[in-house]
């Protein structure tokens, strides 16, 4: 049976995971795990019956779009699907007026988008709970089904060491605030000119503080992978990027997760990607076919993680 700690949740926004606890991180992913633990075995969790969520969309998605749509559905509620071309935002209409107007048709508001401050204004003037699916600046809810997969696999979270190889983009940003919350070892490997701001490192620095974990970018993707229990990775260029595809592959080369790196990684260790994957590129095929990696639980794990977030607050 699934105990959901309400009191602290209810009708609060997902935006970061830095506006959680530790205590409370944890408790999304037990909720997680319970959940799809259930699924498997069959047993209903209709936890938001005629609950209804506005799913705002201007970046396309794969499995944002089909794990809110289905997970809302699994709850008991309806999914709608708002893309730019649907609704007024696309001409033009404030950010402001849409959240207000929203807020007195529905039940919660999940948005995927580049700009972070749209995510901001949206949860500003709305008296509903709103999910950032994913900014340029952030991408918690992936981060929040990373870590329930590393907790699914290894047992444990705290402790273990994150290596991320690549841009540093929203996930790495997301994957350093919230391993730096739950006491992990997390390594961030990119060249010059696309490692992590320095606004994210102080505050994964002030999380590691306190969690006694450790946040630290290097350049040296062979040095950041030696010994880590988990190896994680994303496309070199995010969408709204492609233009520098060309410019980026030169600075990533070398950058790969491949043979060679897992081999300086602990034994046992997982390998994790966001997708979608440029196979040949960040990650090579024989890694992301291997053993050890464990993208597409990853991926499966969206819809758990994201199905925990509005059981909690919505």
């Amino acid at each position: 049976m699934i105990q959901l700690d309400k009191e602290k949740f209810r009708g609060k926004d997902f935006i970061s995971l830095n506006d959680f606890s530790a205590d409370e991180i944890n408790h999304m992913i037990d909720v997680a795990l319970t959940l799809k633990s259930e699924k498997k075995a069959g047993i209903p969790h209709p936890l938001l019956p005629g609950k209804t969520l506005a799913m705002i969309f201007t970046k396309s998605s794969t499995r944002t779009r089909v794990s809110f749509e289905v997970g809302i559905y699994q709850l008991g509620g309806t999914g709608l699907f708002l893309s730019s071309r649907d609704i007024q935002i696309g001409r033009g209409e404030p950010i402001q007026d849409t959240s207000r107007v929203l807020s007195r048709m529905v039940d919660g508001i999940m948005i995927r988008t580049f700009s972070h401050q749209e995510v901001l204004d949206l949860a500003r003037y709305s008296s509903i709970p709103v999910i950032n699916g994913l900014s340029d600046y952030l991408h918690p809810t992936q981060v929040l089904a990373d870590l329930m997969t590393i907790q699914e696999y290894k047992g444990k979270v705290k402790g273990l060491k994150l290596t991320y190889i690549g841009d540093g983009n929203n996930v790495a940003n997301s994957l350093l605030i919230g391993g730096s919350k739950m006491g992990m070892q997390v390594v961030i490997a990119s060249p010059s000119g696309y490692q992590p701001v320095p606004e994210i490192m102080k505050i994964a620095e002030q999380n590691a503080a306190e969690s006694g974990g450790s946040a630290k970018v290097v350049e040296d993707p062979l040095t950041a992978a030696q010994d880590a229990d988990i190896i994680y990775t994303d496309v070199w260029a995010s969408m709204g990027q492609e233009e520098e595809s060309q410019i980026r592959k030169k600075a990533f080369a070398g950058y790969q997760i491949n043979a060679e790196m897992l081999r300086v990684a602990h034994p046992e260790a997982i390998v994790m990607h966001c997708l979608p994957a440029h196979r040949g590129e960040e990650i090579t095929d024989e890694v992301m076919e291997g053993p050890q990696s464990v993208v597409f639980e990853e991926a499966e794990n969206r819809l758990h993680a994201h199905k925990a977030i509005m059981a909690l607050v919505m």
